[in-house]
């Protein structure tokens, strides 16, 4: 039967050495429908487990990965940070973990601190914040809170599958909603035209703004590397229900990475303008932590002729490196390869006439909650 090898790990934070010498590659049919392609423990774990065949029975005989949700006793709900190269200083992650499965997700690093593997454990060990809609009105009510925009998105999605059934997110809209807060949300994925209603109303008082990453729109490319997430198709009818809705939508060319999905910027931004959306951004691919052996595990398997090239395209924009995490360049990268995929971006956009005005939020509306068992005051 199959066995689980335990192995010290190295001291250093992540091996140096090729993708799956520390964790070989799962079977193609226990990861089926899945991102990644092995499971290496975490960087801070002091062993590493590596399945391996006795000769008893084959490695096949392992059950498949299957999603699990567990819940996260989370007691604060919005994160601050202090990142100069992004325009927001709060957000909210109603899950952790993402069964989209995208390979290239630099979210994935996050669950070794749940002493977890970045690979398929971040895309099938979910955890979720059913509290988060209770939490979120006691931060708003808070003495001193200042209102800002809070950015839902940047870590994992919040309409990944498990939210048609939780609907933790649409919960955490409701409370935006009545409180009057402005609120920004990233995602890829079709589910977010359920709430199409409270986003059309919070439109109205300028307190929303969404976009949709699209990343291709290449069918096959699309299936195997980001698995979960809506085909793109239904990215961008989302993105056209949602403008013609009259709420305020951008698309993201994100991740860029050359030689794969590059040369589909411009067929990309041509079909977004279609849908009459007319703001626009891209990301660079990233790299960090465990991200860089994963995606390199998934090129080799996928696309072996092109691999070795792609990571000497990636290393000439990372200053020879796979990743260069320095604010303001590490969305962008830098150098001659780097520059001209910005500069295409910019010639499409100029082109198809995005970008020529801002969306705005405003926090005119916000007015603190007050939670159900809070004692109204004498002289209110």
């Amino acid at each position: 039967m199959a066995q689980l090898s335990a192995l010290r790990r190295p001291p250093a934070p992540l091996s140096s050495a090729p993708a799956g010498e520390l964790g070989t590659a799962v079977g193609r049919e226990r990861r089926r429908g899945r991102g990644a392609h092995s499971n290496a423990s975490g960087r801070y774990e002091p062993l590493a487990r590596v399945a391996f065949d006795d000769g008893w029975q084959g490695l096949e005989e392992l059950p498949p990965f299957k999603t699990s949700v567990t819940v996260d006793a989370t007691r604060k709900i919005i994160t601050r940070n202090d990142s100069p190269d992004i325009s927001f200083d709060r957000s909210i992650n109603p899950y952790r973990g993402c069964e989209h499965g995208c390979v290239y997700c630099y979210a994935r690093p996050t669950h070794a601190f749940l002493g977890l593997s970045p690979g398929l454990d971040f895309e099938s060990k979910l955890f979720m914040k059913p509290n988060a809609p209770e939490l979120l009105e006691r931060e708003l009510s808070a003495p001193g809170y200042a209102p800002k925009i809070i950015a839902i998105g940047t870590i994992t999605d919040p309409y990944q599958p498990i939210e048609r059934r939780h609907q933790i997110m649409r919960r955490i809209l409701e409370v935006l909603e009545r409180a009057g807060h402005p609120v920004g949300i990233v995602t890829k994925s079709a589910l977010v035209l359920r709430d199409l209603d409270i986003l059309t109303r919070m439109a109205k008082r300028d307190l929303v703004k969404v976009a949709l990453s699209v990343t291709t729109l290449d069918a096959k490319l699309a299936r195997i590397m980001e698995p979960r997430a809506a085909t793109p198709p239904r990215r961008l009818e989302a993105l056209r229900q949602l403008a013609q809705a009259g709420v305020p939508t951008s698309v993201m060319v994100a991740p860029v990475i050359p030689a794969l999905n590059d040369a589909e910027i411009e067929r990309i931004l041509e079909a977004v303008a279609a849908t009459g959306v007319r703001h626009a951004g891209y990301v660079l691919l990233r790299l960090p932590l465990e991200v860089r052996d994963l995606f390199r595990e998934w090129l080799t398997a996928n696309f072996p002729d092109r691999s070795a090239h792609v990571f000497k395209l990636i290393r000439e924009m990372r200053g020879g490196k796979d990743y260069d995490s320095t604010f303001t360049t590490r969305m962008t990268g830098t150098g001659p390869v780097a520059w001209m995929i910005g500069r295409r971006f910019e010639v499409a956009c100029e082109r198809l006439g995005f970008n020529r005005t801002k969306v705005r939020t405003t926090t005119e509306h916000f007015r603190p909650p007050r939670p159900a068992a809070e004692q109204l005051s004498l002289f209110a």
